[in-house]
């Protein structure tokens, strides 16, 4: 699946947003080297501990299926902001911990900017399991 194909994938998952509360619909697919591709997209809750962003859910659909880090191949996650959106950092923890670390993140909008990164770039500094 070519970067194009991936965003519009994730368009297309951002649509199943559940975002009543802040109306920040967020898509995301997640591509796996087998030509998998999971989808996730934000779900709010009244009680806001309880949301969940659409790259985790994305992430945990795939993991639930069975994938794993050496499956993930890229990540595009797309919103509708003025430049490029961006994982949150509860997402970049998980990100750093779940996905290859040099593995593409297509950050996007729905006006056709797109901004590539890896997770380490994106959290150079992340906590894992060897500073426990």
């Amino acid at each position: 699946m070519n970067v194009e194909e991936l965003i519009q994938t994730a368009i297309e998952a951002r649509s199943l947003s559940y975002s009543p509360y802040s109306g920040f619909a967020v898509g995301a697919a997640l591509e796996c080297r087998d030509g998998s591709v999971y989808v996730g997209a934000n779900v709010e809750n009244a009680s806001y501990p309880l949301c969940m962003c659409a790259e985790r859910n994305a992430l945990y659909s795939a993991m639930m299926d069975g994938k794993t880090r050496e499956d993930f191949v890229a990540l595009a996650v797309v919103a509708d902001t003025e430049g490029p959106t961006s994982p949150c950092g509860a997402c970049r923890q998980v990100l750093s911990e779940l996905f290859p670390k040099e593995a593409p993140i297509y950050m996007s909008n729905l006006h056709g900017m797109v901004q590539k990164a890896s997770v380490e770039e994106l959290l150079p500094f992340a906590f894992d399991g060897d500073d426990l």
